[in-house]
């Protein structure tokens, strides 16, 4: 088995450290020597297993799985696996098994929880950046982090779930890439770089982009001007030596733990985290609750003095107040946002935002000359409120002739600042109807 993993990994043009292939033997096996299993609910259970990618400390991954089980370090054979990667912000287990532990929905309300209960064999990934730990200062060793780093990090990820797949049995069945937000961006890129593969050593059999664009079509140049705005500003912060950070600014995940986590505790106290007036002349402070609110109901604001992705983009659905602010979450339960602000991760390398920006700006980039070439199954789950039909644009980069588009709307494209939002696919609670039940339809069928 080791041989095995060592050789997965030198497809993808990577080297593991000499404890990584030797632990990474013991995922999904029934020796828990290298890896950790939580049992969830029912015959569900979660495996962590962290992977040395790197020299340094900072270059580990984390591999997750999410499977029934016939007994406890025995996971059951299935014939359909999707591995998930994370955007901006939250981890695997906030972005895609956030009601495990949560105090207001089940532990199956999520989408790793609910696709391994009817089956399905799950896994996914927790990019370096996900993983670095608070109180962190000197950021150096992300200064060659990119979206090449994190996709080649995720073929090395899927090679390995493939051969532990193999090892329990799972000799047929497709593995279908699942991306939301920027982990779409790494989809396309790590797509593009397995085209150089032949055929018989690629990985993935379908394609699943959540709510993203890489490329805007013509009808859209305003947005593709904004994402030029975005990418000279982030470029002008990363030639004054910044390396952390994201559309949010540095440290992103530290404001939005703190918004989370005193909206849950002082919901009625006027927010210190933003200055007097931030919503308009005359409003003064917003309340903690209200502050967060905002921030998922008109995500925008938090970009300021960025430009947002598209028009009227947002987290999360809501209801205005007679100023025009969000006031009551559409879709999601309140308690559920706040709990989703704390379990964000502290930092993000800068360096995949910049390169995003640059794709979408149409700029030349080392990420899609190959993927004309691409031409597997794929699913496009565009949130109305969120990205939307504008990434539907990306998909005809690829030479998929098997498309299918899943538009999650319940208002007019006129409304979208006020419909279905980007996490809403995630934390809803209808989410399980409108979104995870026909994503689990097509993974079924292909």
């Amino acid at each position: 088995m080791r041989r095995a993993v060592s050789q997965a990994a030198a497809l993808q043009g990577v080297t593991l450290a000499d404890d990584a292939v030797s632990s990474a033997a013991f995922l999904g096996s029934s020796n828990p020597g290298g890896s950790e299993r939580v049992a969830l609910f029912g015959a569900v259970a979660h495996y962590r297993y962290r992977l040395r990618v790197g020299p340094t400390e900072h270059d580990v991954v984390t591999l997750h799985r999410v499977v029934k089980e016939n007994g406890a370090w025995r996971p059951a054979r299935s014939s359909r696996a999707v591995f998930m990667v994370h955007g901006d912000g939250w981890g695997f287990e906030a972005a895609f098994l956030s009601s495990v532990g949560s105090a207001y929905v089940p532990p199956e309300q999520s989408l790793a929880a609910y696709l391994a209960k009817e089956g399905v064999d799950v896994w996914g990934i927790d990019l370096r950046w996900a993983g670095v730990p608070e109180g962190t200062q000197d950021f150096r060793f992300m200064k060659n982090w990119t979206l090449e780093t994190h996709a080649t990090d995720v073929g090395v990820a899927l090679g390995v779930a493939r051969l532990m797949r193999l090892a329990g049995g799972n000799f047929l069945g497709n593995m279908h890439l699942l991306g939301w937000s920027r982990g779409a961006v790494v989809g396309y890129a790590y797509l593009n770089r397995e085209a150089l593969l032949p055929r018989a050593l690629r990985q993935v059999d379908g394609f699943i982009p959540m709510d993203m664009a890489v490329r805007f079509g013509p009808r859209d140049a305003q947005q593709q001007a904004w994402a030029c705005e975005r990418f000279e500003a982030l470029s002008d912060a990363r030639r004054e030596g910044r390396l952390e950070g994201g559309l949010l600014g540095p440290a992103p995940g530290m404001m939005l733990r703190a918004i989370g986590q005193l909206a849950a505790s002082e919901p009625t106290a006027p927010s210190l985290l933003v200055e007097p007036d931030v919503f308009g002349p005359g409003t003064g402070r917003p309340t903690n609750r209200k502050l967060a609110v905002v921030a998922a109901g008109a995500t925008s604001v938090l970009f300021a003095p960025l430009q947002p992705i598209v028009p009227g983009y947002h987290l999360l659905g809501s209801t205005p107040d007679a100023m025009g602010l969000p006031e009551q979450l559409t879709f999601t339960r309140e308690g559920y946002l706040f709990e989703y602000g704390q379990r964000a991760a502290p930092y993000q390398s800068l360096n995949e935002v910049v390169e995003t920006e640059a794709w979408a700006c149409g700029l030349d980039v080392p990420y899609d000359d190959r993927l004309r070439h691409v031409k597997v199954p794929v699913l496009y789950v565009g949130a109305a409120g969120g990205v939307g039909r504008y990434g539907e644009h990306s998909l005809t980069l690829l030479g998929s002739r098997d498309v299918t588009v899943l538009d999650i709307r319940t208002l007019p494209e006129a409304a979208r600042a006020l419909d279905y939002g980007h996490a809403d696919l995630f934390l809803a609670d209808d989410a399980r109807v409108r979104v995870w039940r026909p994503l689990l339809q097509w993974v079924r069928a292909h």
